[in-house]
């Protein structure tokens, strides 16, 4: 099941609100959440609830044997059975293909193995698990002692298939005591409607431009029209997934909890670097703390450091090697940027920033559309504009979405938050207004076109 559903929309959050609202205890409605989370999770393929409630039921486990045996051998052991169990599940659901159809190509045989249907998000719940026992190790969180918080916190629908990635010691407190706000449940709305908003009129509008393009002969593709194209799907990564991450904000916050945010405006970034802190902050901050850090950070090896973060982040979004391509191909940029373009960029223009920190990302958005190589470097070829300038289909999309391509790039700015703030003390009671306009104009729209694709279900 997703956000952006009918089923969703009219049925499944709907009866859970009530029956969550009227739960008195915080017990009650944290089984009400466990619950309802299942079924979310449940609703497209429900034997791989099996694998989510088995992590759960394990790192709960393990979390309550390294605080009895802290400082023992025990206590490293539970660790390591939570890394690798998680990290071996997740290898052989989203991984084992890829590495048996790389040692088939490199030794010329024909390895045959089971290919597994991916659960969606195991990415997200598999970070957000092990985030749990390594805090509990490292001794920054306790162990949680009542099973049902613990999935509670694993399992909360909101952000369980798409983030973003909350670590236990953000919401241990709220899993005990919160409290359900008028001006919470408000904020939560709004904030919902615009992640619907985003994700429903915004992102499917630039994906179904971007497939006019894109999923044609890139053969036969100008270096306009392959600009154009790429530029429209990178706006529907960033409102798919930037208006998935607002939903699951706004409805924890309808739900008592605060969620941090997960994007914080990135095509405003100014070089490549500052675009990644932008971009999926709670993957970043995961990398970062879990990985970067731990390696050795900037104190020693900090290359290799660099080279294993972004061979993983690669990895993470896409098992086959454009993603990982994808991935240091940010790596080259950062690199350039620490020791050969830092001081460079500085002393440029703040609005050349901008286009140059654009076109680099844009251009990366190549190796993240396909799925194989061939293609991305077809696709490559006609960016560098060696398939001519321009196009009729091209020429056509763009004027019949020359208003759409406005609105994307208004709307990846800080502008209308910066108009909202001014306006709502004025018009605060227009806001629920705006709110069932833009969930109302949201509905309709998903009810009439088939055009609704759920870009982080594979990861």
């Amino acid at each position: 099941m997703v956000f952006s559903s009918v089923v969703f929309l009219s049925l499944f959050f709907p009866f859970f609100l009530l029956l969550y609202f009227l739960s008195r205890s915080i017990t009650l409605k944290n089984t009400v959440l466990v619950i309802f989370s299942i079924i979310f999770y449940a609703w497209g393929e429900p034997v791989w609830v099996v694998l989510l409630l088995f992590s759960g039921c394990m790192d709960y486990i393990n979390g309550r044997i390294i605080e009895r045996h802290r400082g023992r051998p025990a206590a490293k052991a539970a660790l390591l059975m939570s890394v690798i169990v998680n990290l071996g599940i997740l290898a052989l659901f989203k991984y084992s293909g890829f590495f048996v159809d790389n040692v088939n190509n490199l030794l010329g045989i024909s390895l045959s193995f089971p290919r597994f249907v991916l659960p969606v998000g195991i990415s997200f719940y598999t970070f957000q698990t092990l985030t749990y026992t390594i805090d509990v190790y490292w001794d920054k969180i306790k162990p949680q002692r009542s099973l049902l918080n613990y999935l509670t916190y694993l399992t909360m629908f909101p952000q369980l298939v798409a983030g973003p990635i909350v670590r236990y010691a953000d919401i241990e407190g709220r899993l005990e005591e919160r409290k359900i706000t008028k001006e919470g449940v408000s904020a939560g709305i709004t904030r919902f409607a615009c992640g619907l908003g985003k994700k429903v009129i915004l992102a499917n509008a630039a994906g179904s431009a971007a497939a006019t393009i894109m999923d044609g002969n890139p053969d036969l593709l100008s270096g306009t029209g392959a600009w154009l194209g790429i530029l429209l799907y990178g706006f529907q990564v960033y409102f798919d997934f930037s208006g998935y991450s607002d939903m699951a904000i706004g409805m924890g916050k309808m739900l008592g909890f605060d969620y941090k945010e997960n994007f914080d405006y990135p095509f405003t970034a100014k070089s490549v670097r500052e675009f990644w802190r932008r971009w999926h902050m709670s993957l970043s901050t995961f990398f970062r703390d879990y990985v970067y850090i731990p390696l050795g950070g900037n104190r020693r090896h900090q290359l290799f450091n660099l080279f294993v973060v972004w061979f993983l982040t690669g990895l993470w979004h896409g098992a086959d090697w454009n993603h990982v391509l994808w991935g240091l191909y940010y790596l080259v940029f950062l690199i350039l940027e620490k020791y050969a373009l830092g001081k460079l960029l500085d002393k440029i223009p703040a609005l050349f920033r901008h286009l140059y920190a654009l076109i680099a990302v844009t251009f990366g958005w190549t190796l993240f559309y396909f799925d194989d190589l061939g293609s991305s470097f077809r696709y490559i070829k006609a960016c560098l504009f060696m398939n001519g300038v321009t196009d009729y289909l091209s020429g056509s999309v763009f004027i019949s979405r020359l208003f759409l391509i406005a609105l994307l790039i208004l709307a990846c700015t800080t502008l209308p938050k910066r108009i909202a703030a001014r306006l709502t003390p004025k018009a605060g009671p227009l806001v629920p207004l705006f709110n069932t306009l833009v969930i109302a104009g949201s509905y309709i729209l998903i009810v009439a076109q088939n055009y609704n694709p759920f870009l982080y279900y594979k990861f």
